[in-house]
């Protein structure tokens, strides 16, 4: 029993239902008994920590799904927050169900019938896809937080099976559209040139902190527009900012120039935000053995 209860608890970030328990055979009253000795701690009403409190925000998200009932998602500022659009974590976390439940001290609830496409997984927690978080965030953010988390999302390459435009026509008129819409226009009008820009500052900062010699940035010679480059050693860094309605052709068009850039020579390498905002040190390990290789090569 106990060896179930431990495998059911990993699966769900440390986490488990009054129902799951009794599931597994554990009676009501052996349920009872284990709150009492601080073996399940209540997190919500019918969710229980197994064995402490000291939870990764994941537990909490998943607490918060899991007691709002089976149809629940993690949604709002709180998707944003998982799918790492917006930084912080909110006292009270959002879920959004289709039928009416009451919000709590820890949980506020938003009462919505979703359609299938606008919900998934994401790192085992029921959530609303990161197009639909963008259309849930702006009706309760500004403006501004709005654009940021957008950035965010074209950076982080955050792909939703139905796009926002799909969205904003099924949605019409609702809260936060126009300020949605005037997010796509801005972006129309401009391309990527925000979202690569900031992906590009940051890809910087990260070199002059572990002072690497500096690329020359966006330059255009023979090979085109490259994002960054070290033309004595031959080395080229693509930053892939990638818009969530970004197209086949883009992708395919990327990959035969970088073809082209190795058999003139170069080497080719290309980094996600996800990459940079995650494993900053290996990224910095591997272009300073890639830069000294080069100067060798010379």
């Amino acid at each position: 029993m106990e060896e179930a209860i431990a495998a059911l608890a990993a699966r769900q970030y440390g986490v488990v239902t009054h129902t799951q328990l009794v599931d597994l055979g554990v009676g009501v009253g052996a349920v009872k008994h284990r709150v009492r000795l601080g073996r399940l701690q209540a997190l919500h009403r019918g969710v229980y920590a197994v064995g402490h409190v000291a939870l990764r925000h994941e537990a909490w998200w998943m607490a918060a799904v899991l007691a709002a009932g089976p149809e629940a998602v993690l949604s709002h500022r709180s998707a944003a927050e998982l799918w790492r659009m917006r930084n912080g974590s909110r006292a009270r976390i959002e879920v959004t169900v289709p039928r009416r439940r009451r919000s709590t001290a820890r949980r506020e609830v938003h009462v919505v019938e979703m359609h299938p496409d606008e919900v998934t997984v994401e790192r085992g927690i029921p959530v609303t896809t990161p197009a639909r978080t963008l259309l849930d965030l702006a009706a309760v953010v500004s403006a501004d937080h709005l654009q940021a988390a957008f950035d965010e999302a074209e950076c982080r390459r955050l792909g939703s099976p139905t796009s926002l435009d799909v969205l904003l026509g099924r949605y019409q008129g609702r809260r936060g559209t126009r300020a949605l819409h005037a997010v796509l226009d801005d972006h129309r009008r401009n391309g990527e040139t925000v979202t690569r820009s900031l992906l590009e500052r940051r890809f910087l900062a990260l070199i002059d902190a572990h002072r690497l010699p500096r690329p020359m940035i966006n330059r255009t010679g023979p090979e085109g527009e490259l994002d960054a480059r070290w033309p004595d050693q031959r080395l080229v860094v693509e930053c892939d900012g990638f818009a969530a309605h970004g197209t086949r052709a883009a992708f395919e068009r990327d990959r035969a120039r970088d073809r082209e850039l190795i058999v003139a020579g170069w080497r080719v390498i290309r980094i996600t935000w996800r990459q940079l905002t995650d494993d900053a040190d290996v990224i910095v390990r591997q272009i300073a053995r890639l830069l000294a290789a080069g100067d060798r090569g010379r």
